[in-house]
């Protein structure tokens, strides 16, 4: 059998800056290279990041990315590389495709190529279209007809891009009708919990499906809300894993391939699903084995724990938006609670301390030992930290303007957020919100408050959650005989906004456990609120907390970005109308 040697590289790409973009892809096929790969692959949109929306639509950004394809593979040539082929996603137009009704104008198309001896060999389009979620193809992109083959080494590789895996048909049975030997996948899909057992089964299916070694390659990095964690997996023709990459990480994966030799008269024509097989030979002679020199297996990294798995797309989802935005620093309101604790934990480790910048805002109702466990938090992780009392603004418009209950609680919450914007401008810091995904839920946040920032690393984590992550980063810090940066008394205390006179949040809340799970059935799950009763739970408290999830919508539309990590967070998954009439009854 033929030996293939397979180079994966997991990267990492930027929306917009493509020639950024290919100089990675050049950086890393000249690594692959020297390691001897026969096929080097690059993920999904590679060449001008993922997703890119609406500039699908601009036709001057579709010809930007199809001339730096062209480029791409004339520099690749100019560099030695020209024998290497390299398959790398990009954004295209149909050439064939007329306009009408429903399709977007252009017809762009979500596309990859192979690219060998300084041309674009063979070009393809992904031919099932996400329309669920996050994703919206059918808004930007027209599906691709063909079935593409690439033989190389003497193997016919079958190429497939991201949702031609996650759909059942296509290019999927269509690569065994081609009698493909490989079916090399390119993907870009976003991270969201517990999806690497889902990913894993899915590909091992489909190897069996397709009859023969699969390569699943999948992107890393962050872009906006959505995180990418790598994860790409190769499994044999009956689902085995052969190689398997580290989440969040970028690195090349190269692996030897034993796979059947292609034949002399392979099919032909129109396959499943109407696909036509376009087949491109650029080398038949199998690689010698002498020259092949000692095997590689590429390695098999074990997903990491469910805690350290979020905690890592948090991480990685902060420093991506802060790096690929241009700013330096960041800056966070800190109470002594857990929330602002756990928040200022996750920028230390993405950006490190000496970019992360805390402000303590005391007022009269904030206690000492707030205070004090702002401060050690600080002094744990090292991170640059100053104190500024609030009780002078308050006095100041409370002298002016006469308020009480809510209206007077909230007035510190915004006097707050004035101040975190205001150094924000003053110093050039980006603010970060500290609200999590129970708060936004039920609209226990203050608007032009603590909603204030540009960015809420922690919007789609419940609390319950963060209590748990903010333990787990504990224990990891100590299983490294390091000092743990959040402070333990932030950990057990009751939460509380401390806007009033011993406040806690179950004043106004059910405890945490209970509110987390009516919210994930009810936003998670979009269970109705008979369900969620059957389930267990107190009819008039689930017709109280859906009444609050409902009414707070005005709210979530205008909290600042931050990472996803479920399967429906709020914004890109969770659409629902603000103006809406329609209430569960229970």
């Amino acid at each position: 059998m033929p030996r293939l040697r397979l180079a994966l590289n997991q990267i990492d790409s930027t929306v917009g800056d493509i020639d950024a973009n290919a100089e990675s892809v050049l950086r890393w096929t000249r690594h692959s290279a020297d390691q001897g790969a026969h096929l080097v692959a690059f993920p999904e949109m590679t060449l001008t990041g993922y997703p890119v929306e609406d500039l699908a639509l601009r036709s001057s950004f579709v010809e930007a990315s199809r001339a730096a394809l062209r480029s791409l593979a004339g520099r690749l040539a100019d560099e030695g590389l020209g024998g290497v082929p390299v398959v790398v996603g990009y954004l295209d137009r149909s050439a064939t495709a007329q306009p009408r009704y429903g399709q977007p104008a252009g017809a762009p198309q979500n596309a990859a190529a192979v690219l060998h001896g300084g041309e674009v060999a063979l070009s393809f389009a992904k031919h099932h279209l996400p329309n669920y979620g996050v994703f919206d193809e059918f808004r930007y992109f027209v599906p691709g007809d063909t079935l593409p083959v690439v033989r190389v080494r003497g193997v016919d590789v079958a190429l497939a891009i991201c949702e031609d895996l996650w759909q059942d048909g296509g290019r999927v049975p269509a690569a065994r009708s081609a009698r493909a030997g490989l079916l090399l996948s390119v993907n870009a899909s976003p991270y969201e919990r517990d999806k690497d057992d889902t990913r894993l089964e899915l590909v091992s299916r489909r190897a069996r499906e397709a009859g023969c070694t699969t390569a699943y390659l999948a992107m890393t990095g962050g872009q906006d809300e959505l995180v990418f964690d790598g994860d790409s997996i190769v499994v044999d023709r009956d689902g085995t894993v052969l190689a398997r990459a580290p989440q969040f990480t970028e690195g090349c994966v190269v692996l030897d391939l034993d796979l059947p030799a292609a034949e002399p008269e392979p099919p032909t024509g129109v396959v499943d699903d109407g696909l036509r097989i376009d087949r491109v030979v650029l080398s038949e002679r199998p690689a010698p084995e002498p020259a092949a020199g000692p095997w590689l297996s590429g390695g098999h990294a074990e997903p990491l724990d469910d805690d350290e798995e979020v905690y890592s797309a948090l991480v990685v989802g902060l420093r991506a938006y802060v790096t690929k935005n241009g700013f330096r620093s960041v800056l966070i309101g800190l109470s002594g609670g857990i929330d602002s604790a756990l928040v200022a934990s996750i920028a230390c480790d993405a950006l490190g301390a000496q970019h992360v910048y805390g402000v303590s805002m005391p007022s009269k109702y904030s206690s000492q030992h707030s205070r004090d466990d702002a401060a050690e938090l600080a002094r744990r992780t090292g991170l640059d930290y100053r104190t500024v009392s609030i009780e002078p603004m308050f006095d100041a418009y409370t002298g002016a303007l006469e308020l009480t209950g809510l209206a007077e609680e909230n007035l510190q919450s915004r006097l707050r957020g004035t101040l975190l914007m205001a150094l924000s401008n003053q110093e050039g810091h980006l603010v970060l919100a500290p609200g999590n995904k129970s708060e936004l839920a039920v609209g226990y946040s203050t608007l032009y408050g603590d909603s204030v920032g540009g960015y809420g690393p922690i919007k789609d984590v419940y609390k319950t959650s963060v209590f748990r992550l903010a333990e787990w980063r504990n224990r990891a810090a100590a299983a490294l005989g390091r000092t743990p940066p959040i402070p333990e008394n932030s950990i057990t205390k009751p939460p509380s906004a401390e806007l009033r006179p011993d406040q806690v949040d179950t004043d106004s809340l059910p405890d945490y456990p209970v509110l987390d799970a009516i919210l994930a059935l009810y936003v998670d799950g979009d269970r109705g609120a008979d369900e969620i009763v059957a389930a267990g739970y107190d009819r008039e408290l689930v017709t109280r907390t859906l009444r609050m999830v409902d009414t707070a919508e005005y709210k979530r539309r205008q909290y600042p970005p931050g990472t996803k990590i479920s399967s429906k967070g709020f914004g890109k998954d969770r659409r629902l109308p603000v103006t809406n009439r329609w209430r569960e009854r229970g």
